[in-house]
């Protein structure tokens, strides 16, 4: 089969990690191509790559190349990546004849407008979500139908026998992987981290947050006013997280709202203790006490007490870690997102 990815990303993030990563399985048995916008993302895949403007939804210059490099191509599937991409991918999929299958890795609610019915059905002939708990608020809008909509997880593989760990600037680490966007939720974690350390008098831990973004400054900025900027550090974009994951004790993800994290697919299996908000679709891989430890957005207090019951205990730490891994790796593997995938394509070509 041959397949056509979309991403019009200007930075790398999960979502494109999840695409480097359904390239690399799917290219094993099939022909792989990328239509991308930024050399941060493309530069990283080994595949036939294509650089295009992606400047808005009506960019008529990306339309017309899309259309060439799928007649070129003999493309049989389009999977665009972002939402810009979702409409210039079905337009140029309706002319050239191949089938048009989006991505959406986060709880989205549809209005039920025209655009949107445009764009998600009659644009679209079908849709790949990581969660179940996305599905179903896109069901909540008339237009959807269930059999367009399939579940497939996320798939990664990590040998972490080949990462040398960074090293540790505190005995206990916590780490966070995200962009500094506002729906991530850095600044309760910062304020967590902060009650954590000064209702315990702690010196010995400390916060890396790894990710660029708008936010940054003011998150520097509320750092300091709760003086603690010593024990957190702003790592910016990091090409690799790997190295600082595998030294992490613990991963913290605090975000308002996703799908199934990729950061905490990652982090798991690299053998961290993972505090969490219960958003998205999270609570569908991970189970509170048993894989991780699970917050309320905005619950200072309890995330405060989570990062000490993990400080003062190694034993829940690791417990939770290892269960976490293992989960993770049964339900996460390459293979088996590559297999639900291709039977979906395969599906959506037979129907239509």
């Amino acid at each position: 089969m041959n397949i056509l990815f979309t991403c019009s990303a200007r930075k790398w993030g999960g979502n494109e990690a999840w695409v480097l990563n359904a390239a690399q399985a799917l290219g094993q048995q099939h022909r792989v191509s990328l239509a991308y916008r930024a050399d941060e993302v493309g530069n990283r895949f080994v595949v036939d790559k294509y650089r295009l403007p992606f400047m808005n939804e009506a960019d008529l210059i990306t339309l017309g190349k899309l259309v060439s490099i799928i007649r070129q191509n003999r493309i049989d599937v389009v999977v665009p990546t972002k939402r810009k991409d979702y409409f210039l991918a079905g337009v140029a999929s309706r002319i050239t004849g191949a089938k048009n299958i989006l991505i959406l890795g986060i709880i989205r609610s549809l209005k039920n407008t025209q655009v949107n019915n445009l764009v998600y059905n009659m644009l679209a002939d079908g849709i790949m979500v990581n969660a179940q708990a996305i599905k179903e608020v896109l069901l909540q809008s008339r237009f959807m139908k269930s059999e367009k909509i399939a579940v497939i997880p996320n798939g990664i593989s990590i040998d972490s026998g080949n990462i040398v760990p960074a090293k540790k600037a505190f005995d206990f680490m916590v780490t966070s992987l995200a962009e500094l966007s506002e729906r991530k939720g850095f600044d309760f974690l910062i304020r967590g981290f902060a009650r954590f350390l000064k209702e315990h008098d702690i010196t010995n831990a400390g916060l890396v947050i790894m990710g660029s973004g708008g936010e940054r400054e003011k998150l520097e900025a509320l750092a300091e006013s709760l003086g603690i900027a010593r024990f957190v550090t702003f790592a910016g974009f990091v090409k690799d997280p790997y190295p600082n994951l595998l030294a992490s004790d613990v991963f913290a993800l605090t975000s308002k709202n996703e799908g199934i994290p990729y950061a905490i697919i990652e982090a798991a299996l690299l053998d961290n203790a993972i505090i969490t908000t219960r958003a998205g679709g999270t609570e569908e891989l991970l189970e509170d006490e048993a894989h991780c430890l699970y917050v309320n957005f905005g619950d200072e207090a309890l995330l405060a007490n989570q990062f000490h019951r993990l400080y003062r205990d190694k034993n829940l730490r690791m417990r939770l870690a290892e269960n976490a891994k293992k989960r993770t790796a049964e339900r996460f593997s390459s293979e088996k997102m590559e297999k639900e995938m291709i039977g979906f394509f395969r599906k959506i070509r037979s129907e239509n």
